[in-house]
This record gives structure tokens, sequence and C-alpha cells, in this order.
């Protein structure tokens, strides 16, 4: 079996919209020189709430990470080397060509077609049942969409699933 793919969104999987990570915003206010939080290769205000320790947790993931993000190249410029991160394949989300059934995320059907005949995890905040039971439907190889709380980001529990559907999923 190939070796499972794991999509990952950017804004609140990895950068969530609650509180900074623990000691996040500290190392970056003092790798700035007290600005304010904005890091090194981006403006964006909420950069500081990236947590560095996701880095080397995505990267002992038994899988291969591809960005699934609306931030585009942006997330290998901006976000890989803050986590540590070596580029990665980023999906080129196209107009939609064929009509999803209502309630489909538009990210759904491209991860699928991406990711041919390969089991997949999809790590998203607006994911929903819709989704699970679209691709569960059409995919032809198991796939994990796990929905992550935007307000908290990818969490201990999060990964703890992910690395037990591996187990499970991954090569044999």
């Amino acid at each position: 079996m190939p070796r499972p793919l794991l999509f990952l969104d950017v804004d609140g999987p990895l950068l969530p919209f609650g509180e900074p990570a623990r000691g996040a915003a500290d190392a970056d206010d003092k790798a700035n020189g007290g600005n304010g939080g904005n890091r090194a290769g981006g403006d964006n205000p909420l950069l500081h709430r990236l947590d560095p320790a996701l880095g080397p947790r995505l990267l002992a993931l038994d899988c291969d990470l591809v960005w699934a993000t609306t931030w585009s190249d942006e997330a290998n410029t901006t976000i890989a080397p803050l986590l540590g991160l070596p580029p990665l394949p980023v999906i080129d989300f196209p107009e939609a060509t064929a009509p999803v059934p209502r309630g489909v995320h538009w990210k759904t059907r491209p991860l699928s077609e991406w990711a041919g005949h390969r089991p997949f995890i999809w790590l998203d905040d607006e994911i929903t049942e819709t989704d699970r039971t679209w691709t569960t439907m059409a995919h032809p190889a198991p796939t994990l969409l796990l929905r992550v709380d935007p307000a908290r980001g990818a969490t201990e529990e999060d990964f703890a699933t992910m690395g037990q559907w591996l187990r499970l999923h991954g090569r044999r």
C-alpha cells in the first residue's frame, strides 16, 4: 500500500484563531525586538500563534505532508520555515469543473482526486459530516477527515487520532 498523505490546512489547524501557543508570543516578541508579534517572513498578525513544536510532530507521522490551504505557495515560504518543515507539495485548487453535492466543501473533491488511490488524512477546521460521507463513497482508499477546533488548533488528541489511524491504514 502506498504511503498515506496528510493534507494540511493552515488557518485554524496550524494557525489557531484563539489564544497564541504557549511560549510562542514571548519567543516571537524576543526574536523581533519586541515589535508586538509580527514574525519575519510575513505581515500576518496571527503568525505568533504558530506553535513551532507542530513541525517536528508532523514530520514524525508516517505519511507524506501536503499543503491544502488558500495560503498556496506562501505556506512554503512563510509557514514551513516557522515550523521547521521542508518545502511541501501544494494543492492548486482549480475552479470547480464538476458539481458536488450540496454541503460538500470546495476542497473535498480536489483532495480526493489529487490523492488518487492513496489513503489520506485531511486536517481542516471546515470539514463536515457531508464531506466525510462523500469521501467514504467516492475515494477508493481509506480516509480520515479530521475537523480541528479553529480556536485551539491541532491538539494532542488530534495527533493521537492521526497516529492511531496511520498505524491501521499506513504501509503494510
